[in-house]
C-alpha cells in the first residue's frame, strides 16, 4: 500500500517509521555477510579494514587446491544423494498425509517433522552412538542417510503446501476411465506437485550443502565435507579462503531461494491463486 493513501500526516509518518523500523532490521540481519564479502577480496593474508588492496588469491586458492575442491566435491556428492532420497521419501509421504482419511495424521506429522524442531547436536549425538553399534560411522553411506534425516521434512512441508487445496476428484476421474494408480500418479497427480517437488529438493539440497554438526560427529577425513573444512579452519588457522568460501556458499544459496520463490509463485499460478 502505497504511502499516498493515508489520509493524515500522523498515518504517513507510521507509515515511514514502520519502513525504517523493516529497513535497520534488514540491515542488522545481513550486516553480517555485507562484511565478509569485501574480506574475501582482500590481498593480505590477514582480516583487516581498510584493506590494504584487492586481490582473487583467496578464490584462487579455494577454486585450484585439493583441500578445498575435495572438500567441495564431497559436499557435492553427499547433497546431491540426500536431495534424491529425501525427495522420493518426503513426496511419499506427502501423499499419504495428504489423504483425508489417514490415520493419526498429526502424530505421524510430528514425528515427520521432528528433525527440524530437536536441536542439532542432539540428533548429531544420537547419530553417532546408533552409527557406532551398526558400524556406519566414516562412511558416506552413513553420513548421507544422517543428512536424509534432516532434510526430508523441508520436502513433506513443501510437497504437503502444494497438495493444498488439490482436487481429488481428477484422480478418482482418472481412476475411473481406467488408468491404473501408477498411470494417475505421473499423468495428474505430478504434474501439479512437481514444482513444490523441486522446492523442496532444493531446501533439502541446502540443508545437506551447509550442514556441519552431524558430518562433524559422523564423517572422516575422507567424507570431509566443505562446512566441516571452514569449521576446522576457524578452529586451527584464520584463512581468508573462508571468507571466499563463504562468499561462494551465499551467493549460491540466494540463487537456490530465489529459484524456490520462482517455483512457489508458479505453483501458485497452477493452482489458481493469484499472489497479493
Amino acid at each position: 500500500m502505497a504511502a499516498s493513501v493515508y489520509a493524515t500526516p500522523m498515518e504517513r509518518g507510521w507509515y515511514y517509521l514502520h519502513r525504517l523500523i523493516c529497513a535497520a532490521v534488514l540491515l542488522f540481519l545481513i550486516a553480517p555477510i555485507l562484511v565478509i564479502i569485501p574480506l574475501s577480496f582482500n590481498s593480505v593474508p590477514f582480516f583487516t579494514y581498510p584493506m590494504a588492496g584487492l586481490s582473487l588469491r583467496w578464490y584462487e586458492e579455494f577454486f585450484l587446491t585439493i583441500r578445498w575442491q575435495g572438500a567441495l566435491h564431497n559436499s557435492i556428492f553427499v547433497a546431491l544423494s540426500v536431495t534424491m532420497l529425501s525427495t522420493v521419501l518426503g513426496t511419499l509421504a506427502a501423499l499419504g498425509l495428504s489423504r483425508p482419511n489417514f490415520p493419526f495424521r498429526a502424530a505421524v506429522m510430528s514425528l515427520l517433522i521432528s528433525p527440524m524442531i530437536v536441536p542439532v547436536v542432539i540428533t548429531a549425538v544420537a547419530v553417532y552412538f546408533f552409527y557406532a553399534d551398526v558400524g556406519l560411522l566414516n562412511t558416506y553411506t552413513g553420513l548421507i542417510l544422517a543428512h536424509t534425516m534432516l532434510a526430508t521434512p523441508f520436502v513433506v512441508i513443501t510437497v504437503i503446501a502444494t497438495l493444498t487445496g488439490f482436487d481429488h476428484s481428477l484422480t478418482r476421474a482418472a481412476a475411473g476411465l481406467g488408468a491404473r494408480p501408477i498411470t494417475v500418479f505421473f499423468k495428474v497427480t505430478l504434474p501439479l506437485i512437481i514444482p513444490g517437488m523441486i522446492s523442496g529438493s532444493l531446501f533439502a539440497f541446502l540443508t545437506s550443502f551447509d550442514e556441519v554438526v552431524v558430518a562433524l560427529f559422523v564423517a572422516s577425513a575422507e567424507q570431509r565435507t566443505l562446512p566441516k573444512v571452514m569449521f576446522s579452519g576457524i578452529r586451527e588457522e584464520i584463512s581468508p579462503t573462508i571468507t571466499a568460501a563463504a562468499t561462494v556458499l551465499t551467493l549460491f544459496s540466494v540463487a537456490m531461494l530465489t529459484t524456490v520463490e520462482l517455483l512457489r509463485r508458479r505453483s501458485e499460478r497452477l493452482r489458481g491463486i493469484r499472489s497479493k
